[in-house]
């Protein structure tokens, strides 16, 4: 076969594998996620930063679906599975956030770090299973490019009551 040849059925070979190829966008949709357009912020700062290939993005809350967010005391109001769907929505209000910021989310290169923060009862002390809500889904989008260094730390009290908090920083390609 001759070099031109060959480099023609190499790239007919690869197409189908390219083609399979899913976009997080994509992923996203196979999961029945729709990221929302983020509201204005809270206060006197911005949803997310970006400098140089790094994207700081703001502690987001749960937001739900329908509107509204998931509140209370993680251990006494709502169970851990309830705080892991929090979680999962906190991951989605950050996705939102994060692709106003920079356009499309195959930017992302990696997942840097997640900083999650848990509203607590006396003596709840599981909150990594909590913020796994939020790092499942991280790792689902991306694989081993999803997973981060991360915190997952109990609070006594959280803005509004809502039952998860959650900080990341991500690096664009």
């Amino acid at each position: 076969m001759k070099k031109n040849q060959l480099t023609t059925f190499l790239l007919l070979a690869l197409l189908p594998i390219a083609l399979l190829a899913e976009t997080p966008e994509e992923k996203l949709a196979g999961m029945d996620i729709e990221l929302a357009e983020p509201g204005p912020s809270q206060g006197l700062f911005v949803p997310a930063v970006t400098t140089g290939n790094l994207v700081f993005l703001s502690g987001h809350g749960p937001a739900k679906p329908d509107g509204g967010y998931v509140t209370g005391k993680v251990g006494s109001d709502i169970s851990i599975e309830e705080g892991q769907l929090a979680a999962r929505y906190t991951c989605i209000a950050l996705l939102g956030s994060l692709k106003q910021e920079i356009g499309e989310l195959s930017r992302v290169k990696r997942i840097v770090r997640v900083f999650g923060m848990v509203n607590v009862a006396d003596g709840f002390n599981q909150t990594p299973a909590v913020i796994n809500g939020c790092s499942q889904l991280l790792i689902d989008l991306w694989g081993d490019n999803g997973r981060h260094a991360r915190a997952a730390v109990g609070m006594a009290e959280l803005p509004f009551d809502i039952s998860v908090e959650i900080q990341m920083v991500v690096e664009l390609k």
